[in-house]
């Protein structure tokens, strides 16, 4: 593969297949063999070029891969470790970790409040932009709007902008890797000297499987889990992956998003212009989740029979399943809306939902040192932190 400036084109292998696996085994087809990412650096280190890359071309090679440049030993160890793949040429020095830690930020309610807990560290944004050569099938997706929010938040901001997302066919233009939105600030991490990304991954997504691993408690989760490959993949550049609300839920991250500095800015749906649109299934997510933290009604203009409420009729495993527990227990009137049949399966209570108020001390403990402290503190007087009972709650998830 070879980058040009910001410009990366790759080509399969023979044994490489067009249809590959990200991570979480999700099924993804390409598209195209080539991308770009605006405003970047054209001198980072080498192995910044060979992980950016990484997270982009990983779902679909399956023995080797060959860089424009040399690497370190330590990245070609930490591929063939996690991914069974021979990497090279080697022969570069490893990059040495920077100081400063940033915040992955998409404005949602999650990336707001993982922005909460480090009130003074720089932005980066990852904006979506058209591809030369691959058509636009998904035009609702205003990624222009949330840049602009990211611009009125009065942080140090940097904005990334990319095509690579339409490297994906199907299911439809997205992340090869849920890690290529960092794939920008990789490249910039000796300009920014960053020795940390944050993102607003919370517990279901770090501990209790996320959307894709339904019903079980996840300690080794291979995407946000430090000792996981990618983890160790960005430690070996010197970018730990940083989880600064891993161990709370929806509900803490929203009720903390809405009362931060930031909360005018907050924004998780990427259809609407002035506003959420309220009419996606995702607006619908949070409409619980918001509703359940604010103790009224439920608010959306979705019935029952749309197809954004189909899964819902249907029986559990649900994704997102604590936090629908957590909603159906606290949503006054919630048996008179369209999730009357879900409810039929869950007999939640607020004492029974009550360990996702809390912090779950483990996601703590896997903070960097030098950033650790200042999470704890903000969790313990913000949060608190789950009992050793609330504790067992997270680790038998599933069970």
């Amino acid at each position: 593969m070879t980058w040009t400036g910001g410009e990366l084109n790759f080509r399969l292998d023979p044994e490489d297949e067009i249809t590959g696996r990200a991570s979480d085994e999700h099924p993804i087809r390409l598209a195209t063999n080539s991308c770009s990412i605006g405003g970047v650096p054209d001198d980072a280190h080498p192995d910044l070029f060979a992980v950016a890359a990484w997270t982009i071309v990983a779902p679909w090679t399956r023995k080797q891969v060959s860089f424009d440049r040399a690497i370190s030993a330590e990245v070609a160890q930490t591929l063939h470790d996690g991914w069974g793949v021979e990497a090279g040429p080697v022969a570069a020095e490893p990059r040495g970790p920077g100081a400063t830690l940033a915040i992955s930020y998409s404005g949602g309610a999650d990336s707001v409040a993982a922005a909460t807990v480090y009130p003074d560290a720089p932005f980066v944004h990852f904006q979506r932009v058209t591809h030369p050569r691959v058509p636009n099938r998904w035009p609702h997706y205003r990624s222009d709007v949330l840049a602009k929010l990211a611009a009125k938040t009065g942080r140090e901001l940097t904005v990334v902008t990319s095509d690579l997302e339409y490297t994906l066919s199907d299911p439809r233009p997205g992340y090869p890797e849920h890690h290529a939105v960092a794939a920008g600030a990789l490249l910039l991490a000796d300009r920014l000297n960053l020795g940390g990304l944050g993102f607003g991954y919370e517990i279901g997504s770090r501990w209790l499987g996320g959307g894709r691993y339904l019903g079980r408690y996840t300690p080794d989760n291979p995407m946000w889990s430090p000792h996981g490959r990618w983890g160790r993949l960005f430690a070996a550049v010197g970018v730990h992956l940083v989880l600064p609300v891993g161990g709370v839920s929806e509900a803490v991250t929203m009720r903390l998003a809405l009362s931060s500095p930031l909360k005018d800015q907050v924004r998780w749906c990427l259809r609407g212009t002035g506003g959420p649109c309220r009419t996606c299934g995702k607006c619908l997510y949070k409409e619980l989740i918001q509703a359940a933290v604010e103790r009224r009604p439920l608010n959306t203009p979705i019935t029952a029979d749309q197809p954004a409420a189909r899964k819902w009729r249907k029986k559990p495993p649900y994704g997102g399943q604590e936090m629908i527990e957590y909603g159906l227990a606290r949503i006054p009137g919630i048996e008179d809306t369209l999730f009357a049949k879900a409810l039929e399966y869950f007999d939640a209570t607020e004492e029974s939902t009550s360990w996702l108020d809390h912090c779950y001390p483990k996601a703590l403990a896997e903070i960097p040192d030098q950033w650790r402290d200042q999470a704890v503190a903000f969790m313990t007087e913000n949060v608190g932190i789950m009992t050793e009972a609330e504790v067992r709650r997270v680790e038998t998830w599933g069970s």
